[in-house]
């Protein structure tokens, strides 16, 4: 049985609830001020023949919007309410992972759950997140995430007994290449084989075990200090790559002893692989 296609008003909602809930207001603001003004315009009086088309379209339009004016603004104000009920629905998630035990939590969720507190846990490290829906229980690109003009390529893999292999990882890199993505994430609550681990060595994918998303948890959670420094001065503390001298981006290490930690990496990735210790 083929999928069901939803009309256009669950489109719209659907794209609104993908957005922060205060775009989804902005949106219903900005669509009741242009309907509102399209529906005020009235035609001009008919002088000829040739002025009958342009007429009737711009009064089929006015008619329209005099409808649409009320109809978009409600759609976008729920695809908002929508929005921020999945945010509080994520915080919790989150929150729930990072107060308990983060294993024995992980392993109990769904896998629409799995993919919800990865996407949160790389929000709360400045990405922009897109859920993808991945096509089904982990299928395809489950998250597209972007940091500044970088994209990233995310696949989740909620395996609790099997390890991840090197053919999920190949995959991923052959996504990568089609899509022009920078890197890509490689997210399980298990474990990966040691070729899974050596194919992606060179190749920006970043491999997250169990215990590496813990730590992504952890810190998603941790007290934020108060910011101390003005604007200017933060930017001056970001330092240049030691091989080609441009500015250089926080990353996280995905494999070894150093897996889940932070680092300083060339903002000119993959040209050039200069990294530096944070802090």
């Amino acid at each position: 049985m083929g999928k069901k296609k939803s009309g256009g008003a669950d489109e719209i909602m659907s794209v609104v609830a993908r957005l922060p809930w205060w775009a989804g207001i902005g949106a219903a603001a900005l669509s009741y001020v242009v309907f509102h003004y399209l529906a005020g315009q009235k035609a001009a009086p008919l002088t000829d023949t040739a002025g009958v088309g342009p007429m009737v379209i711009k009064t089929m339009w006015a008619s329209l919007s005099s409808i649409l004016q009320y109809i978009i603004p409600l759609l976008c104000l729920v695809g908002a309410a929508v929005s921020a009920v999945r945010q509080r629905e994520r915080n919790a998630l989150l929150s729930k992972a990072a107060t308990g035990h983060t294993a024995s939590i992980v392993d109990g969720l769904s896998w629409q759950q799995f993919e919800t507190l990865v996407g949160e846990a790389l929000r709360q490290q400045g990405y922009r997140v897109v859920e993808t829906g991945g096509g089904g229980a982990d299928g395809g690109v489950d998250l597209i995430v972007t940091k500044g003009n970088e994209k990233f390529l995310v696949q989740c893999k909620q395996w609790r007994a099997l390890k991840v292999g090197v053919a999920v990882v190949r995959e991923l890199y052959g996504i990568m290449a089609a899509k022009g993505a920078t890197g890509g994430f490689v997210v399980t609550s298990g474990s990966f084989t040691a070729d899974a681990s050596e194919f992606s060595k060179g190749r920006n994918v970043t491999l997250v075990d169990g215990p590496a998303l813990a730590k992504w948890i952890q810190a998603a959670r941790a007290p934020k200090a108060a910011p101390t420094s003005n604007a200017p001065k933060a930017a001056a503390m970001v330092p240049s790559c030691p091989a080609c001298g441009k500015p250089m981006v926080e990353r996280i290490a995905g494999r070894g002893a150093n897996a889940g930690n932070a680092f300083w990496g060339c903002s000119d990735f993959p040209r050039c692989r200069g990294t530096s210790p944070l802090g």
